[in-house]
């Protein structure tokens, strides 16, 4: 029985797209190994958001090859979509794949051997149809993401994304996610988390214009033995009076959702290409808060964005600092070749964006103790999503506090009470109740 082993870089879709993948793979007879055993073919996930998931790509391609020489080494994803050349130049390489028609990769895995090299490549930019793969094996999870959306049309400054998953919006259609969330169910599943390459502009594509995001939503509350619905990261702008009026309405949606900011001041903004002021966000913060009981904010910033002054900065920390948000993910700016922001002046300097990375870095630990601290003592509802060591384990309360308990018995996959006792870095300690 040959062996195959995935090493996935990136988002949730990129993690959507290998579960995606390897069912095809085990459907042809292949067994799973972890991604640093001996395997047949290693299929390597790219992204290409940083330099540095570039870089870890091509050392994970060279170790691989080393260990198995005879192996087929694949590459698809982000990376090899906007660098197909560059990567088929790697001598170890194989097959070259990028974000379209993954579907096929078994079949081309058939065609070659360790001596071929083949790029299946096309134009990203005239894809129009989104490529239908899906999931329905649970893998041992508890938490399954549902890829619904690709492609995005906002071409932000510093993003490369639009030219690696296409400038077209493609929304999966309906019937299609209910009909997978549906199996998911019956393999186990909980909760399901709706991703994409820009979730919010799900339904632009589609001529109906009643089809949009909440349709989604609605559609998969409506199914029995899913328990939480949770957004992957979405646009502010999304969160109009009549969203967020009707998902305060459904129990199954969790009160999590991760709101991209990307900068606190308007003109760093303004050169991002982000649609938005910071003005209009606090806005939807303070609507969510208003509406959804308990609901946690999380965002994505980005420090050290070409021409960010010291001014630019305060005025980001000083925005943040107000708004209060639960957890923060903090990302230097790093250029990316094809982008706007690449040949921007005044990059800064990898010191500044250090330090300013560190200050917000800190700024965020201080909003997560008081987000988390107004639970202690409280009984939470937790699905647990794994055992991190002997009788302990670890799962998300709607509102993504990570919380860890021990526990004799195997709970896995099981909603309990959890009393919340003690805030640990990033995460709580609980006791079952």
């Amino acid at each position: 029985m040959k062996k195959v082993a995935f090493y996935t870089l990136g988002c949730k879709v990129n993690q959507y797209e290998t579960e995606a993948m390897l069912e095809m793979f085990k459907k042809e007879g292949y067994t799973q190994v972890d991604s640093e055993d001996f395997a047949d073919v290693y299929v390597i996930n790219t992204c290409t958001v940083t330099h540095m998931s570039d870089r870890k790509s091509r050392q994970y391609i060279r170790r691989m090859k080393k260990k198995n020489p005879d192996a087929i080494i694949a590459v698809v994803g982000c990376y090899s979509q906007v660098s197909p050349e560059e990567i088929l130049d790697i001598e170890e390489v194989n097959l070259v794949m990028g974000t379209n028609e993954r579907r096929q990769i078994v079949e081309e895995i058939k065609k070659i051997d360790a001596t071929n090299k083949v790029s299946t490549v096309d134009d990203i930019m005239k894809v129009r149809a989104f490529e239908e793969i899906e999931i329905s094996q649970t893998n041992g999870r508890t938490r399954a993401f549902i890829k619904i959306q690709d492609g995005c049309d906002r071409f932000c400054t510093y993003c490369i994304i639009p030219y690696a998953r296409g400038g077209k919006v493609r929304s999966r259609d309906l019937e299609s996610i209910v009909s997978e969330v549906e199996k998911l169910v019956l393999n186990g599943y909980k909760e399901v988390v709706l991703t994409g390459i820009h979730v919010a502009s799900y339904g632009k594509d589609v001529k109906d214009e009643n089809i949009n995001l909440l349709t989604v939503i609605k559609a998969i509350n409506e199914i029995d033995g899913i328990e939480r619905i949770r957004l992957s990261s979405v646009e502010p702008v999304l969160f109009t009076d009549e969203f967020v009026s009707e998902v305060s309405k459904m129990e199954k949606v969790c009160p999590h959702y991760h709101l991209s900011l990307q900068s606190g001041c308007d003109d760093t903004l303004k050169r991002m290409n982000r649609r938005y002021t910071t003005k209009e966000y606090k806005e939807i913060v303070d609507r969510l808060r208003k509406n959804i009981p308990n609901v946690a904010i999380t965002t994505d910033i980005i420090v050290g964005f070409p021409g960010e002054t010291n001014d630019e900065f305060n005025k980001t920390y000083e925005f943040l600092k107000e708004i209060g948000l639960s957890q923060m993910h903090v990302f230097k700016y790093s250029p990316r070749k094809g982008t706007p922001a690449a040949t921007m002046e005044n990059q800064i300097d990898p010191q500044m964006k250090q330090f300013r990375s560190d200050k917000l870095l800190n700024l965020n630990k201080e909003n997560f103790n008081k987000f988390a601290g107004e639970f202690i003592g409280q009984d939470v509802d937790v699905l647990f999503e794994q055992s991190i060591a002997e009788n302990t384990y670890e799962g998300l309360t709607p509102n993504y506090i990570r919380v860890i308990v021990k526990s004799d018995k195997d709970i896995h996959g099981e909603i309990l009470k959890v009393k919340l006792t003690d805030i640990k870095d990033e995460y709580v300690e609980g006791t079952l109740v």
